[in-house]
């Protein structure tokens, strides 16, 4: 593997992304359900996609975490969830969704204050911290996060209570 000429250099002007309209984009395009592309699609280890394509969306994110809500209802997980984000730039903003949908549905949300950012390995962390001794009132986590992926690029996986992907 070789290594890029802009390695530990700063990025070049041309290299940079509109962050301000990534995440306008991220409110005001819609993902259309005719669309196969723009659908909610799971790869690794959860969804990802960029809101200028209309695959990672504020509709995207509404969908995964009410999906999530209904997961752990069937579960039984009744214990807190670990919510975690990166430095993404969508990331912010799809955890302000993902709150929403989960304050709405009165789960108990553990996340680190605003402006840290929470890793998946810290979110694994914590879930299997809160969960060693407990049989009942376990908890699990989502973290937002892209991972690897291109900075327009956002993403949501959720964390089960063994904390794995």
């Amino acid at each position: 593997m070789s290594i890029s000429p802009l390695a530990g250099k700063i990025a070049p002007r041309e290299m940079l992304i509109d962050v301000e309209a990534l995440r306008k984009q991220y409110f005001e395009i819609e993902p259309n359900p005719e669309n196969p592309t723009q659908l909610v699609s799971f790869g690794t280890s959860g969804h990802r996609g960029s809101a200028s394509k209309a695959t990672f969306n504020e509709a995207h994110i509404l969908a995964i975490t009410q999906g999530i809500v209904a997961y752990r209802n069937s579960e039984g997980i009744l214990g807190p969830l670990y919510l975690g984000v990166d430095t993404h730039a969508l990331s912010s903003v799809a955890q302000r969704t993902a709150l929403e949908v989960l304050a709405a549905n009165r789960i108990e949300t553990f996340l680190a204050p605003e402006g840290s950012y929470t890793p998946t390995p810290v979110i694994s962390h914590a879930i299997l911290g809160w969960n060693r001794s407990r049989k009942d009132w376990i908890a699990d986590g989502i973290v937002i996060t892209p991972s690897h992926n291109p900075p327009t690029d956002g993403g949501i996986k959720y964390n089960p209570p063994s904390a794995g992907p």
